[in-house]
């Protein structure tokens, strides 16, 4: 006698999702969900296994800027080799002084400036930055006979959409402006976003940042104010960016300052830092 037909249901998972229907909701569903989450683990994989050359970049190009806003940077270098001219250190920003409480090759401003206990609140913030970090890094170029020949501030502040994040780098007198550049910003192209136009970062070298009497007169704005001698001290304005070049006032006034770096440039001149 013949078998017969084996209609029992299919069991298993596997079995019962084979059995749907192809174009099922069921079926569709359980798809997408199974390819969403095999997707979301080759991206997971993806980042922790390019997260260290990611930091790697990262530092790259934050040694390039460095270079680039004091003069040393040419297409083709090797930037490890020509950024070893620079003495990396930490200052604490309330005393103006030179601080070993971190290793200054590797600390990270950025990363400090969150961290409740290595940062302060700002009630007075003009650069609408939040939290500032205690210890700063600087970057100090000697020359031949150990005697300091630039130095490398980095800066950042509140403009239009973002924060912007840059380097100024001044002569060896802590006061003459050697250059200004932002590395990170999110402005608009073609208008705020023109903080990294060759014409307009062309106007800093050779502006001073201090007037005779010690007070922050460098300022960029349609105009220098009164008493303030233009020629010296003041940086035009970006034409329809009104707010990114405000924010970059302030963020170089806040910085230049008693709150910033000015105690610490004011120390270096008297060698007491």
């Amino acid at each position: 006698m013949p078998n017969a037909e084996n209609t029992t249901a299919p069991t298993g998972l596997w079995a019962r999702f084979n059995a749907m229907p192809l174009d099922s909701a069921p079926r569709t569903i359980t798809v997408a969900v199974v390819l969403c989450l095999i997707c979301s683990m080759i991206v997971s994989g993806a980042a922790v296994m390019l997260k260290p050359q990611q930091e790697i970049n990262k530092t790259l190009d934050k040694k390039t800027n460095i270079l680039k806003v004091a003069g040393l940077y040419q297409d083709g270098i090797d930037v490890e080799k020509a950024f070893g001219a620079f003495e990396p250190r930490l200052v604490d920003v309330a005393t103006g002084k030179f601080s070993d409480a971190e290793d200054a090759a590797t600390y990270d401003q950025r990363v400090a400036a969150k961290d409740p206990a290595r940062s302060i609140a700002l009630a007075n913030d003009p650069a609408s930055i939040k939290r500032q970090a205690k210890l700063a890094s600087v970057y100090l170029l000697r020359d031949d006979a150990g005697k300091i020949e630039r130095i490398v501030l980095p800066v950042h502040g509140y403009g239009l959409w973002s924060t912007l994040y840059g380097f100024i780098a001044l002569n060896a007198d802590g006061n003459e402006v050697y250059g200004l550049r932002f590395y990170a910003h999110g402005e608009t192209p073609g208008l705020g976003a023109e903080v990294d136009n060759p014409k307009w970062m062309a106007q800093w070298p050779g502006k001073l940042v201090y007037g005779d009497n010690g007070a922050v007169n460098i300022g960029v704005g349609k105009a220098a104010p009164a008493g303030i001698d233009g020629s010296k001290h003041h940086i035009d304005a970006i034409a329809g960016a009104t707010l990114t070049s405000r924010g970059v006032d302030n963020l170089v006034k806040f910085w230049m300052g008693e709150q910033g770096f000015k105690t610490f440039l004011d120390n270096l001149k008297k060698g007491e830092a």
